[in-house]
């Protein structure tokens, strides 16, 4: 596997990352342009969702503010990258779970920062246990689960 060169705007992600997308693209006759994969390797070296301001940020001016935008539309309709939207409206984008693994996410109120936050297994095995439990009280089988801590961040404070 190669190493992830997070320098914005460099295109270098890892090949496995890559070959899956491109499999996913390609599966729905997309793909894998060269905006695309600037957007792919922005979202990879990031440490939580973004938003296409924050992406057109790091990407620069190698990628049309238009072209992020279709790249975003994309790359959500094949279920490469998956949006969250806050309570100010605003959307953040992130690779999805099958490509960067199962995580939950601590949101700023303040400034609007979204974090990715992986539990230790003891955590996560609780909280399995608890939307189990939930879904059995109203007759729903649950199959996945995400969930925000909301809250101030450390640069707010």
């Amino acid at each position: 596997m190669a190493e992830n060169d997070n320098r914005p705007g460099n295109t270098v992600t890892t090949t496995s990352l890559d070959r899956e997308i491109g499999i996913r693209l390609k599966e729905h006759d997309a793909r894998y342009t060269r905006g695309r994969r600037l957007v792919v390797a922005t979202l990879a070296g990031s440490d939580g969702p973004k938003s296409a301001a924050e992406l057109q940020a790091n990407i620069g001016s190698s990628l049309p503010l238009s072209s992020l935008y279709r790249s975003l539309a994309v790359l959500g309709t094949v279920g490469v990258v998956v949006p969250h939207f806050t309570k100010k409206g605003v959307a953040r984008y992130e690779l999805a779970e099958w490509l960067q693994g199962h995580h939950h996410h601590l949101v700023c109120l303040d400034c609007g920062a979204v974090e990715d936050l992986a539990l230790p297994q003891s955590y996560e095995e609780k909280v399995r246990e608890l939307v189990e439990g939930i879904g059995s009280t109203v007759s729903f089988t649950p199959v996945n689960h995400a969930f925000d801590i909301e809250g101030i961040c450390s640069r707010c404070a």
